[in-house]
C-alpha cells in the first residue's frame, strides 16, 4: 500500500474526528482505515493519534503531520485538476464552508443548481457561521457574508449585501417608529446571537462615523429566519441580512427603519487560499456562482 493512500486515510480520520465516522463517510471499513493509519505510524516511527474507547486526539506529531500532509495532498489534487482541466475533464470533491444563513436562504439554491449541472463534482458542504481557517482545516473555499477586510485569501464578490432594521406595522403603531439609532435602546429588540454584533448593533452617525447601539429584548436566537418570524410577530425590532428581510418587506409584514443610518459596502464573497495551482473544480464552481448571482441576484 502506498504512502499517499495511508496519508489520505489519516486525513479522513482526523477530519471526521474518528475512525467510525470516517469509514461511514468514505465507504471503507473501520478496520481498514485503522490498518492504514497504523502502517503510516510504523512507516514514520511516530504516534500520530491517541486512541481510547472514549477519546480521540492528535499527538503533537500528529498535528504537525496533518497540516503538512493536507497541504501535500491538496497540491497533488490541484495538479491533477490542472491536467484534467486541459483535457476538459472537471471532476472531484469540493470541500466548502458556508454560513447556515446562506444555505437556508433562497440564495442557497445556487449550491443545488451547481450540483445538478456538474454531476462529476461532489460538493462537501459544511455549514458553520464562524470564519473557518481554510488552510488549517482543509477547505477548498468558503462563502462569506461580510464587509471584506484585508486578508491573505483571494476573494470574488458574488453579490452586494446589506443589513436591514425592521419592525412589524403593529409594533410601529404601538410603540412608535425610531427616528435615530439611539431610540432602539429604549425599544424591545429581537437579538440574533448568531450575528457578529449580538446586542450591539452597528450604525453610521449623522456625521458619518461608525457607532453602535446596545439593545435588549425578550428573545435571543441564533437564526436570522427565526429573528424574522419574531419581528413579524411584533416581539421587537430586529436586524437581519437584506436577503432574509426582503420577502417580508415586499409583502408588508415588516417595515424597514433607520435606513439612512445603516452601514454599507458589504458583500457575499467566495474566498479561497492563494495556491500555485487553482483547482479547475474550484474555478468552475466560483465562475458558476458569479454567473448565478448575475442572473438571480441575492433575492
Amino acid at each position: 500500500m502506498d504512502t499517499l493512500t495511508r496519508m489520505r486515510a489519516f486525513i479522513e480520520v482526523v477530519e471526521a474526528e474518528g475512525f467510525s465516522a470516517a469509514a461511514r463517510k468514505i465507504g471503507r471499513s473501520k478496520a481498514l482505515l485503522s490498518k492504514y493509519v497504523r502502517e503510516l505510524e510504523d512507516e514514520l516511527g511516530a504516534l500520530l493519534l491517541n486512541r481510547t474507547t472514549r477519546q480521540f486526539s492528535l499527538t503533537e506529531a500528529g498535528h504537525t503531520y496533518y497540516k503538512r500532509a493536507n497541504e501535500i495532498i491538496r497540491e497533488i489534487d490541484s495538479l491533477a485538476d490542472t491536467v484534467r482541466d486541459s483535457s476538459g475533464d472537471v471532476r472531484g470533491r469540493i470541500k466548502l464552508s458556508a454560513p447556515r444563513t446562506f444555505a437556508d436562504a433562497p440564495i442557497g439554491q445556487s449550491l443545488i443548481d451547481f450540483a445538478k449541472e456538474f454531476p462529476d463534482i461532489v460538493l462537501d458542504i459544511q455549514l458553520d457561521d464562524r470564519f473557518v481557517d481554510l488552510v488549517e482545516e482543509g477547505f477548498d473555499l468558503a462563502i462569506r457574508i461580510t464587509r471584506l477586510e484585508s486578508s491573505s485569501l483571494i476573494a470574488r464578490k458574488l453579490a452586494p449585501f446589506g443589513i436591514k432594521v425592521c419592525g412589524s406595522p403593529e409594533l410601529i403603531e404601538r410603540l412608535g417608529r425610531p427616528v435615530k439609532p439611539q431610540d432602539l435602546a429604549r425599544l424591545p429588540c429581537v437579538i440574533d446571537t448568531n450575528g457578529r454584533w449580538l446586542s450591539n448593533w452597528p450604525f453610521i452617525s449623522e456625521t458619518g462615523e461608525p457607532m453602535s447601539v446596545p439593545v435588549v429584548g425578550r428573545l435571543e436566537v441564533n437564526s436570522p429566519q427565526a429573528v424574522r418570524s419574531a419581528a413579524i410577530a411584533g416581539l421587537g425590532y430586529a436586524t437581519m441580512p437584506d436577503f432574509i428581510a426582503r420577502p417580508a418587506l415586499e409583502d408588508g409584514t415588516l417595515v424597514s427603519v433607520l435606513e439612512e443610518f445603516l452601514p454599507s459596502g458589504g458583500g457575499i464573497f467566495a474566498v479561497y487560499p492563494h495556491r500555485r495551482y487553482l483547482p479547475a473544480k474550484v474555478r468552475v464552481f466560483v465562475d458558476y456562482l458569479v454567473q448565478w448571482f448575475k442572473q438571480y441576484g441575492a433575492a
